[in-house]
């Protein structure tokens, strides 16, 4: 997921986006797509639990024989929409090889779960199969033979040539593709006046029915961020989804004025420059001084 330029300055304030990195420890997933060919004799090995360090982290039994295809093992079941190509799918997982279990990248311990694009390409073929069809709140194990991975390319230090691996995946949310020419063009509340608003106001226009939005929760959003003086949309990520963690640091209107969402929910947040960015605004991200902002945004799912 993108940063663009208000939520880089938003992020200053400890409100942050999923931004994609070529380095595992940016919180890029070691799952990115590699061509590959060959299937090297490697000996089966016995099930065998793999300890987990992090309470969160799930453990990882290591399938009997190496995977010759894709197995996917659903541990707990979902509910809700299958994702199928297009969607997103926000994961947590834990990856280790399958010969003997040795770990090389998890997302529990970053804290942060990871975004996949079905279709896109970005991760590896037995991610882009093994998550279709997967649903909010399963927790699925996939023993990927090396064809489906990095084939004959090794990957640092653990994941060595022609490699099977075994990833058990927490989906934390699917989202369904959204049509970026379907977001909002004008706030849906009335602009401010010369003085602006006094504090933080908010309107729900739609009301959601899915899980409320609680403190602690990470939120996953879409937004149009307006001028609230002339009603100029100065950002949008209507088709491109963030994360953001709903807690103190949090940039004070949105901590206010999303607070009691719901899922499904679409709300309007007028935003003082004291619960913004202070009276000089943001110029450089298209918000002059002693500006109110409007920001529209979704509540697509909360974890």
């Amino acid at each position: 997921m993108r940063r663009t330029l208000l939520f880089a300055t938003i992020a200053a304030l400890s409100l942050a986006a999923c931004g994609g990195s070529d380095s595992k420890s940016d919180g890029e997933p070691d799952t990115t797509e590699a061509d590959a060919e060959g299937d090297a004799e490697i000996p089966s090995t016995a099930a065998t639990p793999i300890p987990a360090e992090n309470p969160d982290k799930p453990e990882v039994e290591l399938p009997e024989e190496l995977p010759t295809e894709l197995d996917r093992t659903v541990i707990v079941a979902g509910t809700g929409n299958a994702a199928a190509d297009g969607d997103t799918v926000i994961v947590d997982y834990v990856g280790v090889r399958s010969s003997d279990g040795v770990e090389f990248d998890n997302s529990y311990d970053r804290g942060e779960p990871f975004p996949v694009v079905l279709g896109s390409g970005s991760v590896i073929q037995g991610w882009e199969e093994g998550l279709v069809g997967a649903q909010t709140g399963e927790q699925v194990q996939l023993d990927i033979p090396s064809d489906l991975a990095y084939g004959e390319a090794p990957r640092g230090e653990v994941i060595g040539e022609n490699e099977s691996l075994t990833f058990v995946i927490d989906v934390r949310a699917v989202v369904a593709s959204v049509d970026p020419e379907d977001a909002p063009t004008e706030p849906g509340v009335p602009l401010s006046t010369a003085e602006g608003v006094s504090a933080t106001e908010y309107v729900d226009l739609v009301v959601g029915d899915g899980p409320e939005l609680k403190q602690g929760d990470t939120a996953l959003i879409l937004y149009v961020n307006f001028r609230g003086d002339n009603g100029v949309a100065i950002e949008s990520n209507w088709s491109d989804p963030v994360q953001i963690p709903f807690e103190e640091g949090l940039l004070p209107g949105l901590l206010e004025g999303m607070d009691g969402m719901k899922v499904g929910g679409r709300r309007a947040i007028i935003i003082p420059p004291e619960d913004g960015f202070g009276p000089d605004g943001n110029p450089q991200g298209g918000l002059p001084a002693d500006t109110d902002m409007i920001f529209v945004i979704e509540l697509v799912a909360t974890y």
